[in-house]
């Protein structure tokens, strides 16, 4: 295949690349808890720095969801603050899963993602319900995770950390991300990058 000329190891993000998430489907869960009132609060919810503090691990799952809390001023048991986040998370084709799996006996391979603990304790659970594989750390040979790390996209350092740990060369790397944001912080330290879409998977990109 032309496009991977010269390339030794493919990188994938996980949301919007393996596993299909829908923001707003999240929002809506949310409003279903808050009173009509406070529906302007949910536009920074995403946005919000505990979010940020959360995915780097700055900050625990219980801070995290007592700061959901401060944040609505509303009393919310753990498990509807757990369904709300993680309701996020809607489908992972089984067709990017064995994708996977078959590059990954043709390349070197990772996932480097901006999650964190919730997020990926449910992903393990749909994991096995949706596919016929039993777990994200299965789908390739290294899995970078933002909240481990300490790092998150598109800060460069987070590039340069993978690129530390594997000892591979950037030019030889092709990054796949559906945030151009996170696209632009790899291009600058010398990873080749593919944009993915709803309209253009990375199936799409391996079948042309």
């Amino acid at each position: 295949m032309k496009k991977l000329e010269n390339i030794d190891f493919l990188i994938f993000d996980l949301g919007n690349v393996i596993i299909d998430i829908d923001y707003d489907f999240s929002i809506n869960e949310l409003k279903k808890l808050i009173p009509e009132h406070k529906f302007e609060l949910t536009s920074m919810f995403f946005p919000s720095q505990f979010h940020k503090d959360y995915e780097k691990g700055f900050i625990s799952t219980r801070e995290f969801r007592d700061q959901i809390r401060n944040h609505f001023g509303v009393n919310f048991l753990d498990v509807e603050i757990d369904h709300v986040w993680n309701s996020l998370l809607r489908i992972i084709p089984q067709e990017r899963i064995n994708l996977l799996k078959e590059l990954k006996g043709n390349y070197e391979t990772a996932i480097l993602s901006n999650t964190n603990a919730l997020h990926i304790e449910a992903f393990e659970t749909m994991i096995k319900e949706q596919t016929n594989e039993i777990s994200i750390f299965n789908l390739c040979n290294h899995t970078f995770l933002s909240h481990e790390m300490g790092q998150a996209k598109p800060d460069p350092k987070i590039y340069q950390t993978v690129i530390q740990k594997t000892g591979v060369q950037p030019e030889r790397v092709l990054f796949f991300d559906d945030l151009q944001a996170n696209l632009d912080g790899a291009a600058s330290v010398g990873i080749q990058t593919q944009l993915i879409t709803k309209e253009f998977t990375i199936t799409d990109f391996f079948q042309d």
